[in-house]
């Protein structure tokens, strides 16, 4: 008799341990009553499951932060790439996500590597290290709209790292290298092109009045004779000293 009621009451602490749960503010339980899935929800808090008719999935509702692994992708250009990323997601619709698919989390990482090879695919190679804004848009709303059936919500997937070959960034540098030699080029001949300019039309000033002319000659003795190192003679034409003689 004794040994009876220690059965008992083993078995109903043991059966009272499994009806009561209690639930995190961020965690939802999928109930399924005799297999059937019950209509919401129940959680958080305090919660009653009638074990062993009623089965409990836990869920949580947190965004997850999911690292896509490094994937083999080659861009429309025909270069060989590593690319890696990261996504976020979190369940928005609990029952779905258990009932519609076997492994949401699963699931979900494996249509990120699949659209992730797929679109930066069809990427140039300088559209992937250029415009990694545009692409992380349509890499989210791809895999937003495959996984929304399971009530799962992207809400934001970002590509973290573009691993180039050698070769590759041997020759991005030479040709980084060239492109700054080219603007040096054309701002030096821009600057040639508009001091001609300017000379061209001091010339025409100062052929133009003869005074001035003179006065200009008188500056450069002026400016040579300064370093007084060498002596230097200057052929002066009779006509230019006829500014000088006196009526």
């Amino acid at each position: 008799m004794t040994y009876g009621l220690i059965f008992l009451l083993f078995l109903a602490i043991f059966a009272i341990s499994r009806w009561i749960n209690i639930l995190n503010e961020y965690e939802r339980a999928v109930t399924f009553w005799l297999g059937r899935l019950s209509p919401e929800p129940k959680g958080p808090g305090l919660v009653f499951i009638f074990w062993p008719f009623e089965r409990m999935v836990k869920v949580s509702l947190r965004t997850i932060v999911h690292d896509v692994p490094s994937q083999d992708v080659i861009t429309r250009d025909n270069v060989s790439v590593k690319v890696n990323a990261v996504v976020y997601f979190r369940v928005l619709e609990p029952a779905k996500a258990i009932v519609e698919v076997e492994n949401y989390l699963f699931a979900t990482s494996q249509i990120a590597q699949t659209t992730l090879r797929s679109v930066l695919g069809q990427a140039e190679l300088d559209e992937l290290l250029s415009q990694r804004e545009k692409l992380n848009d349509k890499l989210q709303a791809i895999i937003d709209s495959q996984t929304d059936p399971w009530g799962i919500k992207v809400s934001a997937v970002e590509v973290k790292h573009v691993d180039l070959p050698q070769e590759m960034q041997r020759a991005m540098a030479r040709q980084a290298e060239a492109e700054r030699e080219k603007r040096a080029k054309i701002i030096h001949a821009s600057g040639e092109l508009e001091a001609s300019a300017k000379l061209t039309e001091a010339a025409q000033i100062i052929s133009s009045n003869t005074t001035a002319l003179q006065l200009r000659y008188l500056q450069t003795l002026t400016e040579v004779a300064a370093e007084k190192n060498s002596t230097i003679l200057f052929p002066i034409p009779i006509d230019l000293l006829t500014a000088f003689k006196k009526d």
